[in-house]
């Protein structure tokens, strides 16, 4: 991902209004981020831990979502989850369902899509093996390499930006 300014990230949010996008806080590291190991940017907003951001590169522009965090998550020693963009399996701590209102109208109304994704929203670095999720059965093996996984993920997240954007 190319490296994005404050000024870009808070112009791209579709789903929240410009007031809402200006008050919104960056990554806490934003000047230390791996921007050539993120395929998109996501993070919990530092001063409103109910609220998560992820701003995707497309041809057109960052696209930017922000989404609402539950406040109160579940937990299991014994079970694990899922992330629907990555793939990445966790214990269930690690994935948290995240809701995005849809931008428009239909946002303004309350109408919500829902994703369960990585709790700390770092898709890209579990993908290329910066980071390892915390499972009691360690890491399942994919016969995919991690160009095509990257590929995957990036279908996936586009995915998402599209029920989002009613695109």
């Amino acid at each position: 991902m190319e490296p994005l300014s404050e000024k870009q990230i808070r112009s791209s949010f579709v789903n929240c209004t410009k007031g809402e996008a200006a008050r919104l806080r960056l990554p806490a590291d934003f000047a230390e981020l791996p921007w050539e190991d993120l395929d998109f940017l996501g993070w919990v907003d530092p001063g409103a831990p109910l609220r998560a951001h992820l701003v995707v590169p497309r041809a057109d522009g960052p696209l930017g979502i922000t989404l609402r965090v539950p406040a109160v998550g579940r937990t299991s020693a014994v079970k694990s989850s899922l992330c629907q963009i990555c793939l990445t399996g966790h214990a269930s701590s690690g994935v948290t369902l995240l809701a995005a209102p849809l931008a428009g109208a239909r946002g303004r109304e309350g109408n919500t899509v829902g994703i369960y994704i990585c709790s700390d929203l770092a898709c890209p670095l579990y993908v290329r093996g910066r980071r390892q999720p915390r499972l009691r059965s360690g890491r399942h093996e994919e016969s995919l390499s991690v160009d095509e996984r990257i590929a995957r993920m990036a279908d996936n997240l586009n995915a998402f930006a599209a029920r989002v954007t009613g695109g």
